[in-house]
């Protein structure tokens, strides 16, 4: 069976719970440098823009110079690629995913978290034959909330219809970028209240979303 409908999803705070996981990874890369643990609730603030973005925040709250960006920032993406020990699913995920599959459902990920990570995560969890299409943080030169890698995801798919389905304010953007409809996930990493962002619908837990999407 073919619905024709692509179902593309956002990764950390959506699929997955990623943050203990990058907040050890910081951790042992910053240690390095003498400088003191963070606690997770910090790192998860820092996600959702991508890696280089995340060091930068990191470093700057740890306050290193500038000049050490690059260094940390490769030391943390070799520690990064092995981190999803602590990486759980939200609840829900994997029964979704295997409903929008047998639904006909052409199921892709476009995420700000870089290549190497998201395919070693994604391979952790057994699910490298899941989607038709992976397009990470740096894939493209643009990442999110440009909507060139949605749309660009959403060509490669082929299909007719074509929803996102994130967690977050970057998420949210560029969906309205893209100009396509919009499934929030209230349980991730969000910051702002689900009235500021602009969604198609907005549901807490993964049972619902077949529904939403009329499956």
């Amino acid at each position: 069976m073919q619905t024709n409908l692509a179902v593309v999803f956002d990764l950390d705070g959506t699929l997955i719970d990623s943050v203990p996981d990058i907040a050890a990874a910081a951790n042992s890369t910053f240690a390095r440098y003498g400088a003191a643990p963070f606690v997770v609730a910090t790192i998860r603030s820092f996600v959702g823009k991508g890696a280089p973005n995340l060091i930068n925040m990191a470093r700057e709250h740890a306050g290193l110079p500038a000049d050490l960006q690059d260094e940390i920032l490769d030391r943390f993406l070799v520690a990064y690629e092995a981190a999803h020990d602590l990486t759980c699913f939200y609840p829900g995920v994997a029964q979704m995913l295997d409903t929008l599959s047998a639904a006909g459902c052409t199921l892709g990920v476009c995420t700000n978290k870089p290549a190497g990570p998201t395919h070693a995560v994604l391979a952790h969890f057994g699910l490298t034959g899941m989607f038709a299409a992976v397009i990470a943080g740096d894939s493209l030169p643009q990442r999110k909330p440009d909507p060139t890698p949605l749309l660009t995801i959403a060509r490669d798919l082929g299909c007719a219809r074509t929803v996102f389905v994130g967690d977050s304010e970057v998420d949210a953007e560029t969906a309205q970028n893209a100009r396509m409809e919009f499934a929030l996930f209230t349980e991730g990493y969000r910051k702002s209240p689900i009235s500021a962002l602009p969604h198609t619908w907005a549901f807490d837990h993964f049972d619902a979303l077949p529904g939403l999407l009329g499956l």
